[in-house]
């Protein structure tokens, strides 16, 4: 049997088994594995079980959990790693190359949950989309190169045309500290010639698309402390500080009411689309009025003026306040000046802005804007770097054809806003070709309630995968 053979003989396996596929995903889908809550570590546990279980089941080889904590991450969660590294050379002797499949197991918090209409962790298909915490993100698509791992396996006599590493992590909604310390320690266990990773999305129903270019981030929380106690304001008002108007008065000095960041530099090394990107990006069908009632649904867009919707979404550095906490939130009335509050703020970076170096700018800019009677800690929480991956190799010409052959179209280039801080370091201290090959929907809900996946792009995402796994060898 010839590769193209094995190909569709493994298309067909994956076509004929795909409820079961689905069922799977499901019963991996019922695990609460939320990586930034302690109370779910043994969820999540459990979900690398599920998954090491099934890359064992299929025929991967050293199958195992890698522990990630230490001192310095008390709160680890495990790696997942296996690898299969028997591939046949080719016709003219050369051995095939090695791809390494990335993927997540742990999700996000599902609250508010009165906003789902299913149980977040008990999967329900409706209208051809599946719901439930993590369906997207990221355990559908990570169940897609497991299958297609699997379909390949089945019809190859338990053998793959390439040689395969996978590295699965429970950590990539807290930062990925994990597998980026583990990297660095045992990087050669991770080398690949590419990595193909399925964390993004298509840029619309039915547009096969590869992401070349991530937005990097810190994430940061600011205490604001004033006196010993919580006081009484009949009694103290006027005269104590209160943390929570000194937070509001510092986060209203971030950015300006128009979406300009504040923080002194922060545009000076700011790297630009390419003309030949800008005219790509203005000839793809989106529709502004759309995005703003169907995906965001708010009265009016927001952001920096001067650049398009998708430049501020892709290529420019943005500021975010994630949540404000201290005093009294309870029922009812009670007149408190809290001890101290907090809140969490993030910025997303583009090529050129540094983690550590926005992070020490964010940090000192907001020190400079300390209240009289405050006490303020920032702390980092955690970063990625961004990047913009280069198109001129030959894996991203066999992921366009895998997708033109699974949907029938031609492939476009975006870049994604958010931040997979792995996927810089697999480029940067790896220097690995990297793809980012992803199935999910604009409109699928990511970190918010009614997460979903559109079943049919399930099914596609393994056929594709099993394409492009056949495709990069010789």
């Amino acid at each position: 049997m010839n590769r193209n053979e094995w190909v569709s003989s493994a298309v067909q396996f994956a076509e004929q088994h795909e409820a079961r596929s689905l069922e799977q995903l499901k019963a991996l889908l019922r695990i609460p594995s939320v990586s930034t809550l302690p109370e779910h570590a043994g969820d999540v546990r459990r979900a690398a079980e599920f998954v090491a279980a099934e890359l064992q089941r299929i025929g991967m080889e050293h199958v195992r959990l890698i522990e990630t904590t230490s001192p310095e991450h008390p709160a680890g969660h495990p790696l997942v790693v296996a690898d299969w590294l028997h591939a046949e050379p080719g016709p003219d002797g050369k051995p095939q190359p090695t791809v390494l499949c990335y993927g997540h197991y742990d999700v996000q918090p599902a609250e508010p949950l009165h906003e789902w209409v299913s149980p977040p962790f008990e999967p329900e298909i409706r209208d051809g989309n599946l719901y439930a915490r993590g369906a997207v993100d990221d355990k559908g698509q990570m169940w897609m190169h497991v299958k297609a791992l699997e379909a390949l396996f089945a019809t190859g006599g338990g053998k793959l045309p390439v040689n395969v590493r996978v590295v699965i992590e429970g950590e990539e909604e807290v930062g990925g500290e994990g597998i980026a310390a583990y990297l660095r320690q045992q990087g050669e266990q991770m080398r690949a010639d590419v990595a193909l990773v399925s964390d993004t999305e298509m840029f619309a129903p039915e547009l096969p698309t590869l992401c070349v270019g991530l937005r990097g981030m810190i994430y940061t929380e600011i205490e604001a402390r004033g006196a010993r106690t919580d006081l009484h304001s009949g009694m103290y008002g006027g005269a104590a500080p209160n943390p929570l108007m000194a937070l509001a008065e510092i986060l209203t000095q971030l950015e300006d009411r128009e979406g300009r960041i504040l923080i002194p530099g922060i545009y000076e090394q700011v790297q630009a689309p390419t003309p030949a990107e800008l005219a790509a990006w203005s000839a793809l069908p989106f529709d502004e009025e759309s995005f703003r009632t169907h995906e965001v649904g708010s009265p009016a867009l927001t952001g920096e003026p001067g650049f398009s919707v998708l430049e501020r979404l892709w290529a420019r550095p943005t500021l975010e306040v994630h949540g404000i906490a201290g005093g009294f939130t309870g029922a009812g009335a009670k007149t408190v000046i809290p001890a101290r509050a907090t809140a969490k703020v993030s910025m997303r970076l583009v090529p050129d802005l540094t983690w550590s170096d926005t992070y020490e700018r964010f940090r000192q800019y907001v020190l400079s804007l300390c209240p009289p009677g405050i006490e303020l800690d920032v702390r980092l929480l955690h970063s990625g770097e961004g990047l913009v991956l280069s198109t001129d190799n030959p894996y991203v010409r066999v992921a366009t054809e895998s997708l033109r052959a699974v949907f029938g179209k031609d492939t476009v280039f975006v870049r994604g806003g958010g931040s997979i801080p792995i996927v810089a370091d697999f480029v940067q201290l790896l220097g690995m070709p990297t793809v980012m090959m992803g199935f999910g929907l604009p409109d699928d809900n990511l970190h918010a309630p009614n997460e979903k996946f559109h079943v049919a792009n399930f099914y596609r995402g393994i056929q594709a995968i099993v394409r492009f796994l056949g495709g990069v060898g010789a």
